[in-house]
């Protein structure tokens, strides 16, 4: 279930909130700018492939492309192995995102599969939005965030973009995303 945490950026110890209530979540997110909403799953086959994803998403992702004026989607996933190059790939693409950041674009992400938090970080709270499968969530461009996918990824992700450049990330140096919980401790907390 969906995991919404918000901590004053100068107190990584003490969640200010914290809850699962997905209404809650929303109306917090809102005023930031965030669209944060679900989706109702679909099937997909155990390894789904991007023209699946798509296919079977095709009414909502139409509907998003209509109201956001996107121009490219596309489908990326890892999946647990115990190949020795998942743990290789797996850390390097966990390290790509783990460093604040911001986008020029709008970030929006649904999850067919699996998870992944989003942490935003906007006037003077961390807000992290731990994402499960089902969840859509939007990042109004120029939203300083980072993202964690956990020391054993795992997910299908829908992206959207407004221009063929795809995901190009703006890092801002500051090292804030190594002081608050990671996937892996908000993965552990209690429903």
């Amino acid at each position: 279930m969906t995991l919404l945490t918000v901590w004053d950026e100068t107190d990584e110890t003490t969640p200010v909130l914290q809850t699962r209530d997905a209404a809650l979540i929303g109306d917090t997110l809102s005023p930031l700018g965030v669209r944060f909403s679900r989706w109702e799953l679909k099937e997909l086959s155990a390894t789904p492939t991007q023209d699946e994803v798509l296919a079977a998403y095709r009414t909502e992702i139409d509907a998003v492309n209509a109201a956001q004026g996107y121009t490219l989607v596309d489908v990326v996933s890892i999946a647990p192995s115990d190949d020795p190059a998942y743990a290789e790939l797996a850390a390097t693409a966990r390290q790509k995102f783990l460093s604040e950041h911001q986008h020029d674009d709008d970030e929006d992400r649904f999850f067919a599969r699996g998870s992944g938090v989003f942490y935003l970080r906007v006037e003077g709270k961390v807000y992290a939005v731990f994402c499960e499968a089902g969840d859509v969530i939007s990042v109004p461009e120029n939203t300083t965030h980072w993202f964690d996918m956990g020391t054993r990824p795992e997910y299908v992700s829908v992206r959207f973009f407004h221009d063929d450049d795809g995901w190009v990330g703006n890092f801002t140096g500051s090292d804030i995303a190594t002081k608050f919980a990671t996937y892996d401790e908000l993965a552990a907390v209690p429903a």
